[in-house]
Order: structure tokens, then C-alpha cells, then sequence
């Protein structure tokens, strides 16, 4: 009897913490989740699971916060519709009044004054002997958009009959669509060149690309390809350490960039600082920068160590204007206000990376740094930033660069003429041992990782590591943090991209000491921070792209449609039931097609099987039997492909097989695929570096570390040479002629 009462209130919990009993692999085959996985993630949110007793005191203290708080911490509506906001009371003393009052952003109030009688029951609860009711009371229509607070108030009460004599939800009024741009709304499409900008090469860099090189791209698209955007890698902070710390899609923050791209020579103390021209014009100077620029791969380590010299030279000379109060002082104090804590917590961290680090250099991440230098609240911590103010204000002053040339940056490229100009890269990981995570702890559950389930390219499933979001921390912290990663991520852009966008629907938990085979998914609140994800966009005029690649449930790419956010669409991935390609016409309007990414063979490799070589020799594979069976697999989908684009004339006819096809014909094959997705009705094309200029090897090959250079390899020709090379010339005769029969069969 113990046990099945525990059985049953083991499915209670999980359902009311939404995870999901069971879910569908991509063979169809359908997985019961044990009960030890839920109790686990259970466990993981903080709820005890350990027994009967203690699951059923954690949902009765959850459904006791439910009813005897006076209203909900947050409310997300679409602009437009009622709103109702649900009011607690005991049924005792329903007839008291309420005083509502609510303050829109831009400081406009209105007051209500309502008698909860009058309002019908929604539902009612029974707790310790006494009745609860939830009443619907109707806000005022036509509130604008934006972040407001509903300050509510039990008037002329002497105890605490509604559950509280005052609360404030946070009231989030939503557009019903993201933004979309005059181009798109018309009808039109847009193009552009997706690049890593660490890998950008050039005569004048530090051997990793910078934001004054990201100039120089904006004058090559504008001047010779005509296109409307460059889609950037995401630029999050990262350790700057390989093999381990260069993933740019597991930073150690989202809501801040990495300095390593900064343009320190732009910066106006480090021309005036003696101290760095001194050491700018050593020869020695120029010969290590010269070895950088030169070298096969972004050597991450020394590039940051150069960078951060210099910079720290260039804030030496800043601190004489800023204790002078100087405007420019006066600016960077604004900076900091506007930031806020955000900033106060990131810079914080940094400061005491390094300083621990340099006392202890087996000190690398934060769980192993002193107790008390753990907690980003304790009196240690406080004291240290405030005795250490200079190394705490100089990563706020990095920061403060960098938003001023990534400000400078986008509106350049607008100036040139790109229509969406900079597109960004929202990562969906933050690293375990990383800054987000020590300073805002509560909103990560612990004990559990995020992964995905077994399929085609990973048979026993991924872990990919990192914890995943608490979301109920999030609503109850009125959805503040992750309005900052989205705004913060648009706002030096015109379009973002939401690496595995199904975040938001459901996220894949593994429990720590499990595989990947034994997790299971849990469900978030989708429809809210969909909603503030159209906010953002709609404010700031940012273009968003969801990146739905991978097991996608039918009604979340329904959601994304409803919301106007553009799907994410891959040749390679576009297949009919019966295995072969689709045709441009069978291409969804709403969204962004390519030809590959980040994590993908490059039109080149997949030709010659480079990817499968790569991991051969990665030592992937458990057999050679896999091996020999994706070699033959990619032996099926090459000829599928040529079908295809004989079948539209888009390639020459003499090579009719696969087998026909040698490495030296693939220019013809990179620009029929490249022409096949410029005629899909798909409303923005992407085309990645490494296919401009025909390369073989891929950024990154999933699933290893130092088997293999990723994130670290940089274009094949340098940024000067782009205009005059070849291959990059005739391939972006070829992109400007394919956008202009684009428009003719458009039209």
C-alpha cells in the first residue's frame, strides 16, 4: 500500500513539475520514463522525492503558495486581449475591498478600487479547514506594451484573509507577433554570409578577428555582394582556452561579450597611454603579432594574454579622466547604472578569476575557489570588490568598449546599406563552471544536465553538460533574467537567432550518473516567454530566428509561425517521408534556409565525406562497420542530391552519378545547391563561409574536444584578399545573380 501510495504521488509531482511520462524517438519507438529518472529531476528543483511523506508535503506546500498568496508573481498577456488577473481569498472574506493600482513603464498609473463579491468563482481549494476561492478581476483594456507592475492592496483589513495584506505582480504586455522587417512584410527576401568572426583573417589583426575587421566585411558584402546581413558566431564571454573553453555556444556568460574581439588600437586611451605605444612599436611586439596572424588556428590563450595587457594599459590611462569626473567619465558612469547588477556580478567574477587564479594557478574554477569567495552575496565577496575596485571597474570598462564599437559596428553596417545589418547568435548552454552560474545560481536546477535523446548521429544520446533553467525561479523573478538575455542579445543587431529554440517548449534532463538513454523531458512555460521574446523583438526591430533542428514536436513549429519567428531549415535536413530531397517549392515561407552549419560538413566535406573521416579519426566510431555504413549512407544522399538538381537543371549534365562527381566539379555543385535555395519562397538565405569560399573542413565536429581543431579555424583567404580571390569573386558574381532571378520569380 506505502508503495503505491508513493507511485502515485511520485505521478502527481511530476506532472505538476511538468515532466513529461513519456516521449517518441525519431524511430517512432516510444519511451516510459522510471520512476527513479522522475524522482531524480524532482530532486534536481528542489523537491524531496525520498518518500511518500515527503512528496506530499512538497505538493501541499506548493499548492498552499498557490492559493494563500494574493495573486500570481507574474502575468504574460498579448496586447489587445482582456486581462484577468486571479485574486486569492477565503471564502469567509470574499466580501472585502480591493485596492489595485497599476504603473505602466512609463510611469502612468490607474487605480481601482473593486469588491471581490461581485466577481464569480474561477475555483476554489480547501486547506487546513478553510475554503480558498480564486476570483478573475478584469484590468483596464488598451495597456501598452511593456513591463508593468499591479500593486494590489487589501483595504481596511486588520488580518491576513486574502493571504497578505499587499503584493505586486509583474504584468508583461505582449506584442501577438515578433518584429518583422519592411523587406520581409513586403513580401521580399533577404541574403547574407554567415562567418566566425574569430577566424577572420587579416593584415592587421591580432591573429583572431576583431570588430574593426567586422568593418571590413561590412565593406566587402556591401561593395560586391549586395547582401543584407553578415550572421555572426554568438560572441558571449568565453574562457579563451583551449580545447575545453573556446565553444562559442557554451560561454561562461550569455548576457556579456567576449573581449577578445575588441579593436584595441580604436581606443582612444590606448592612443593617449605612452606605456602601451611604448610597447606597441617594440619590434618583439610586432613579430608575436605577426606569428598570430600567421598561424594555422586562433591561438586563443596568447591572443587574450596580448589583449588584455594592452587593454589594462588603456584603463590606466582612462582612471585619470574618470577621477577627474571627465564627460567621457560621466558616460561610463551611466554605463554602469544602466547595467546594473548584471554587470556589477559578471565584473565581479572576472576580478576574482583572475586575482585567485594568479595566487593559485590550480584555482580554475569557481567550486574550487575559497568558501566564502562562492556565494556572490557574502560579506568576503563584497569586500573584495570593494578592496579590489580597480580590477572590478576594469571589466566594467571592457565592457563599456565593447558596447561602443558593437553599437559602432551595427550602425556602420546600416549605414552601408545592409538592410538587417549584424545578426546575432543567442547560445542555448552557459557553462556549469562559468560566471552565469555563480552568480545567479537559484535560477539552475542542480543535479541534472541538459541532453538530447538517442538518434541517427547519436545512438546512446548527448549530454551536453551544462544544468538546466529553473522555471519556476524565472516566473517567479517576473521572467527579469531572461528578459535581459534577449535584450541584451538584440540590441547590436537586426536579427537574432535562437540556438535549439524548443528551449523554450521543453528541454531534454539527464540526471548526473545516468546516460543520456535514461532522461526525460520537461516541460516551460512557452507561451510567456515566447510572448517576451516578441516583446524584445518588437522593440528593439530584431528579426528572429528560431533554430528548430533536430526532434521538434509539430505544434511548437506551429507556435513559432503563429508568433512570426522563422524557422530554421538546412539542405541537408529537408527530406521527403521516403528519403529523398524536397524540392525548393515544398520550403516553408516563414524562414531562414542554408546549406549548412556550424556543427555540419561543409558542401566540399560532405562531398568527400570529410565529416565521416574526421570522426573516423576522432575515433568515434565503435566498429568499422558504422563506419562502412555511413560511407555507403552518404553514397545514397549524393546521388539523391544530384536527382534533385538535374531534375531543376541546375546542374550540367555531364556528370549524371555521384560517382562522376570528382572534388575538382564541386564549384559547380556549391553553386546549383546555393541557386536551389535561393529559389525556395523561404524568406532569408545564409550562406557560411566555408561554402563561399569552397573549404572542406567544418568550424566544429560535435561530440570532441581535442580530437579535433574546433572553433578555431580561420577563413581560407584573409580579409584583403576576399575582393581579388578567385574562387570568393566568381562565387559572389554567382550569390548576386541568384538574388536578382530570386526577385524575378518572386515577382
Amino acid at each position: 500500500m506505502q508503495s503505491e501510495n508513493y507511485a502515485q504521488l511520485l505521478e502527481l509531482a511530476a506532472r505538476l513539475w511538468r515532466i513529461d511520462p513519456e516521449y517518441w524517438d525519431i524511430w517512432g519507438r516510444k519511451h516510459t520514463i522510471a520512476d527513479g529518472t522522475k524522482r531524480a529531476i524532482l530532486q534536481g528543483l528542489g523537491v524531496r522525492a525520498e518518500n511518500a511523506d515527503s512528496l506530499r508535503a512538497a505538493i501541499e506546500a506548493r499548492r498552499r503558495k498557490e492559493w494563500t498568496r494574493l495573486a500570481p508573481p507574474c502575468l504574460v498577456v498579448t496586447e489587445g486581449s482582456a486581462i484577468e488577473l486571479p485574486l486569492h481569498a477565503r471564502a469567509e472574506a470574499q466580501q472585502q475591498t480591493v485596492q489595485i493600482e497599476i504603473r505602466e513603464e512609463n510611469g502612468a498609473t490607474h487605480a481601482l478600487e473593486i469588491d471581490l463579491g461581485s466577481y464569480p468563482e474561477d475555483g476554489a481549494a480547501e486547506l487546513d479547514g478553510r475554503r480558498y476561492v480564486r476570483k478573475l478581476v478584469p484590468l483596464p483594456a488598451g495597456l501598452p506594451l511593456g513591463y508593468h507592475d499591479v500593486q494590489i492592496r487589501v483595504a481596511g483589513s486588520a488580518d491576513e484573509s486574502l493571504g497578505g495584506l499587499q503584493h505586486v505582480t509583474r504584468l508583461i504586455v505582449a506584442p501577438t507577433r515578433a518584429y518583422a522587417h519592411p523587406v520581409l512584410a513586403d513580401g521580399g527576401k533577404l541574403a547574407g554570409i554567415a562567418l566566425a568572426l574569430y577566424g577572420v583573417r587579416s593584415a592587421r589583426n591580432w591573429g583572431c578577428g576583431d570588430l574593426r575587421d567586422l568593418h571590413g566585411v561590412v565593406d566587402w558584402i556591401a561593395d560586391d555582394a549586395h547582401a543584407s546581413f553578415i550572421a555572426l558566431n554568438p560572441l558571449h564571454a568565453i574562457y579563451n582556452r583551449r580545447p575545453y573553453n573556446t565553444s562559442p555556444y557554451l560561454p561562461e556568460c550569455i548576457f556579456y561579450p567576449n573581449y577578445l574581439y575588441l579593436d584595441v588600437e580604436s581606443i582612444a586611451d590606448f592612443q593617449k597611454s605612452r606605456r602601451a605605444q611604448r610597447l606597441w612599436t617594440k619590434p618583439e611586439t610586432e613579430r608575436e603579432f605577426a606569428a598570430l596572424r600567421d598561424s594555422e588556428y586562433v591561438e586563443y590563450e596568447h591572443v587574450s594574454a596580448w589583449k588584455l595587457r594592452f587593454l589594462k594599459l588603456a584603463f590606466l590611462e582612462f582612471l585619470r579622466e574618470y577621477k577627474a569626473g571627465s564627460a567621457r567619465a560621466v558616460q561610463f558612469r551611466q554605463f554602469l547604472a544602466d547595467e546594473g547588477d548584471l554587470l556589477e556580478r559578471f565584473a565581479t567574477y572576472c576580478a576574482l578569476d583572475e586575482y585567485l587564479h594568479a595566487r593559485n594557478p590550480d584555482l580554475w574554477t569557481w567550486p574550487d575557489w575559497p568558501a566564502a569567495y562562492r556565494d556572490p552575496d557574502s560579506p568576503e565577496t563584497q569586500a573584495f570588490r570593494k578592496k579590489h575596485w580597480r580590477l572590478f571597474l576594469f571589466y566594467c570598462y571592457t565592457q563599456w568598449q565593447l558596447s561602443i564599437q558593437l553599437t559602432a559596428a551595427q550602425a556602420y553596417a546600416r549605414q552601408r546599406g545592409l538592410a538587417i545589418g549584424l545578426y546575432h547568435d543567442l547560445a542555448l548552454a552557459t557553462d556549469r563552471f562559468g560566471a552565469d552560474l555563480w552568480a545567479q545560481r537559484p535560477f539552475f536546477a542542480s543535479g541534472c544536465r541538459v541532453g538530447s535523446p538517442p538518434d541517427d548521429f547519436a545512438p546512446k544520446g548527448q549530454d551536453w553538460g551544462f544544468p538546466p533553467p529553473c522555471s519556476e525561479e524565472h516566473r517567479e523573478n517576473g521572467y527579469r533574467l531572461f528578459t535581459e538575455s534577449i535584450r541584451k542579445n538584440c540590441r547590436h543587431g537586426g536579427a537574432l537567432r535562437i540556438d535549439h529554440v524548443m528551449r523554450f517548449f521543453r528541454l531534454f534532463w539527464i540526471p548526473e550518473g545516468t546516460e543520456a538513454t535514461s532522461g526525460a523531458y520537461v516541460r516551460e512555460n512557452y507561451e510567456d516567454l515566447i510572448r517576451i521574446l516578441a516583446l524584445e523583438s518588437v522593440r528593439q526591430q530584431v528579426v528572429i530566428v528560431g533554430e528548430d533542428l533536430g526532434t521538434v514536436e509539430p505544434f511548437v513549429r506551429e507556435t513559432l509561425d503563429r508568433f512570426g519567428i522563422l524557422s530554421y531549415r538546412l539542405f541537408y535536413f529537408e527530406k521527403r517521408a521516403d528519403g529523398k530531397f524536397k524540392t525548393y517549392g515544398e520550403y516553408p515561407k516563414q524562414a531562414l534556409v542554408s546549406s549548412t552549419t556550424h556543427d555540419l560538413p561543409t558542401l566540399a566535406g560532405f562531398w568527400i565525406g570529410e565529416d565521416i573521416e574526421s570522426r573516423r579519426r576522432a575515433g568515434m566510431f565503435p566498429d568499422d562497420a558504422m563506419y562502412r555504413r555511413q560511407v555507403q549512407d552518404r553514397g545514397v544522399e549524393k546521388q539523391r542530391m544530384l536527382d534533385l538538381l538535374h531534375s531543376l537543371d541546375l546542374l550540367p549534365a555531364y556528370f549524371p552519378t555521384a560517382a562522376a562527381l570528382v572534388p575538382e566539379m564541386t564549384g559547380d555543385l556549391h553553386n546549383a545547391v546555393i541557386g536551389f535555395l535561393a529559389l525556395t519562397p523561404s524568406q532569408m538565405l545564409a550562406v557560411n563561409q566555408e561554402d563561399l569560399t569552397k573549404e572542406i573542413a567544418q568550424q566544429n565536429l560535435p561530440a570532441t574536444t581535442w580530437q579535433y581543431p574546433n572553433w578555431s579555424r580561420k577563413m581560407k583567404y584573409t580579409l584583403e584578399d576576399l575582393r581579388t580571390a578567385p574562387v570568393a569573386r566568381d562565387f559572389v558574381a554567382m550569390f548576386r545573380n541568384w538574388l536578382m532571378r530570386t526577385e524575378r520569380v518572386n515577382r
